[in-house]
């Protein structure tokens, strides 16, 4: 008998194992259906030689994203469509610029996104169109090369050759024979001032030797005045802490005078009214005692007797 075979359950179990192998897939794959990135579209006027699908896209040099698709753009064959999806969260600006950067001597090109100031919004789909459009640069290749272009094409290279004659006509103009004279004039002076260097070596060597001795002394009178400056400093502080300090007394001791005056100001005021008129008039009297005893003595020392006998009468005269 055949066996009996669950067909459901069979079923069943190879539509999950196959649902399972496209999750997985779609992970490893970080596809859009996950929706990690955004996408996001470039236009090149230049060769994107080196570029590949699946190419890096960095910004500021993090990768941030990759190259989904590279296509010429149906409506100008002139440029390069570029699909880019790069990570959702990226600040891609209105002033985003992406750029076309080879890696050294391997020719392997990635997009990387310069730009995008914190003040600019964000860039966003214009109307028409399925994706936002990155703004292009022209990368360093494509700046050397136009640059040549310009300077090997006929216009400029007619510019280059009439600009290098005008180069050998000023030369040949600056070295005509009065330049020449001139320089060989000049170099005449200096060969002269050389040998009279030369002359005078062992002098200058002197003078050097004189001037090092003289920097070494400066330096030692530096080292000198680092020593005692110091101290002189702090002397000076001294005198001055102390000249304060007798400021200080002497501000004090005058305001004890100012005070003991103006206490002692009505005792003044009325010594000066009053005792001073009687003691002149005392020093008067006193004057005229002196005065008057100075005139009994000179009598008494004249004629002592007369402190007894008092004083002789006057003689009378004649015919009194």
């Amino acid at each position: 008998m055949e066996p009996k075979v669950n067909y459901i359950l069979v079923g069943s179990f190879v539509a999950i194992l196959g649902a399972v192998l496209l999750i997985g897939l779609l992970w490893l794959g970080k596809t859009d259906y996950r929706g990690i990135y955004d996408r996001y579209e470039a236009y090149f006027r230049e060769s994107v030689a080196g570029l590949s699908v699946d190419s890096t896209v960095k910004y500021r040099g993090v990768d941030v994203g990759r190259v989904k698709s590279i296509t010429l753009n149906p409506d100008n064959p002139e440029e390069v469509k570029l699909t880019l999806d790069i990570a959702s969260g990226t600040p891609v600006k209105t002033d985003t610029i992406a750029v076309l950067v080879t890696q050294g001597l391997t020719g392997l090109a990635t997009i990387n996104l310069t730009g995008g100031s914190r003040e600019a919004p964000r860039l966003e789909v214009s109307e028409g169109q399925p994706y936002p459009i990155i703004k292009t640069g022209p990368s360093l290749f494509f700046r050397l090369d136009e640059a040549i272009s310009r300077l090997l094409s006929e216009k400029g290279l007619s510019k280059l050759l009439a600009d290098l004659d005008v180069a050998a006509k000023g030369a040949a103009d600056a070295l005509d024979e009065e330049n020449r004279t001139a320089l060989k004039r000049t170099i005449t002076d200096l060969s002269e001032v050389v040998h009279s260097v030369a002359a005078h070596r062992a002098q200058i060597e002197a003078g050097l030797n004189g001037a090092a001795q003289s920097a070494d002394n400066l330096v030692k009178v530096t080292a000198a005045l680092n020593e005692q400056v110091p101290v002189m400093l702090a002397r000076i502080n001294k005198s001055a802490a102390a000249l304060n300090a007798m400021t200080e007394e002497l501000a004090q001791t005058s305001k004890t005078v100012r005070s003991a005056v103006n206490d002692s100001r009505p005792e003044l005021e009325q010594f000066s009214r009053k005792t001073l008129p009687e003691a002149g008039l005392l020093v008067i009297e006193l004057r005229e005692l002196a005065t008057t005893l100075t005139r009994v003595a000179r009598d008494l020392e004249r004629e002592p007797e007369s402190l007894l006998f008092g004083r002789k009468p006057v003689p009378r005269g004649p015919g009194e």
